[in-house]
């Protein structure tokens, strides 16, 4: 038997950030974001040789260990590990042997939520092959889980609940792990025009969000004052962005998200940089009404909210960063999975 996966990566549109604790935890968080038609995808065949195989095809990197019920962690393939770690614990299975085999469309690093959306495939693989009687809920928090206690990654919450639920959701976040996710009802002529004015820019350049997350979490901790602040704005963005949305008025985007990327590059240093700035306000200066860094921050992906038929002259003028655009299109599925 082989038992399949896939589940979308996401665009964040607004409150990146306040889905981080200790900040949602005490003052509670909110972000809207979008799946987009990338994805992360991930394959179980049974192969009866009494050994489980990892292989990651889009970093070309693999491990084969005799049949155990414990994986090392050595960070190498420790998503793969982690996951199968956590569910040969929780639900103890025998099997002759495995293969699981990855695929993620963006790379590592570079904002879209690859990482979680990469244990949520996986997860969802191993209870499609086991049937595993877990929802959408469940599931998303079970990856948030292996990710944050487990394998001990830092992050927010959003990107595990974006790949299980799909579509556009305006998600609130709390202390205790609670976390509520608003299905958004936006009309089609709505979401076509945010599709084909909202430019998916890739700058090439990764990071490690971890880091980001760390001084950003330490930074409430200490509670100074500017990046608290900063995060209740951006925690307020949402709110304008979903209303925005909702009533179709998409002139304002530009403007909410503009407004974002002030107040994000407040709660951490590392968020922006020299080259991000640079593209920033070239993309402005060519007919972006706003954009925003995707993710944690640092590089990776941006996006850029163009008017009318600005992009065209938006995504010439930034050839000279040396990054790429990347086509996308809105999609509602979330994680599924299937067996042939």
């Amino acid at each position: 038997m082989i038992h399949r996966s896939k589940a979308p990566l996401r665009i964040g549109l607004a409150g990146g950030g306040t889905d981080v604790s200790p900040y949602c935890d005490e003052f509670g968080g909110a972000i809207l974001n979008a799946t987009i038609s990338l994805n992360a995808s991930a394959t179980i065949e049974q192969t009866n040789d009494g050994k489980i195989t990892l292989e990651a095809m889009d970093r070309s990197e693999a491990e084969t260990h005799d049949w155990s019920e414990s994986l090392p962690l050595n960070h190498h393939l420790d998503l793969l590990k982690g996951v199968y770690n956590r569910i040969q614990k929780d639900y103890p299975f025998k099997n002759e042997g495995f293969k699981l085999t990855t695929y993620v469309d963006a790379p590592a690093g570079s904002g879209l939520g690859t990482s979680s959306t990469l244990v949520v495939a996986i997860v969802g693989a191993f209870v499609e092959m086991l049937q595993l009687p877990l929802g959408e809920y469940d599931i998303a928090h079970y990856a948030y889980g292996i990710e944050r206690s487990d394998l001990q990654l830092a992050g927010g919450r959003q990107d595990q609940y974006a790949a299980t639920f799909g579509g556009v959701n305006y998600m609130e976040f709390y202390a205790n792990d609670k976390v509520i996710v608003n299905p958004l009802r936006i009309r089609q002529r709505y979401l076509d025009e945010l599709e084909n004015d909202l430019l998916l820019y890739y700058t090439s350049t990764s990071r490690e969000s971890a880091k980001i997350i760390v001084e950003q979490s330490k930074n409430v901790t200490e509670k100074k004052s500017q990046s608290i602040e900063a995060m209740h704005q951006l925690k307020q963005q949402a709110l304008l962005m979903k209303e925005a949305l909702l009533k179709g008025q998409l002139d304002e985007i530009g403007r909410i998200l503009d407004i974002g990327f002030e107040q994000k590059r407040r709660m951490a240093s590392g968020i922006n940089n020299e080259l991000i700035d640079a593209i920033y306000d070239t993309a402005k200066k060519n007919g972006a009404s706003g954009g925003k860094i995707s993710g944690a921050g640092g590089g990776g992906f941006m996006i850029f909210y163009c008017p009318g038929t600005t992009k065209y002259k938006v995504r010439e003028s930034l050839e000279q960063f040396g990054g790429t655009h990347r086509n996308y299109q809105f999609v509602k599925h979330g994680l599924k999975t299937w067996s042939v």
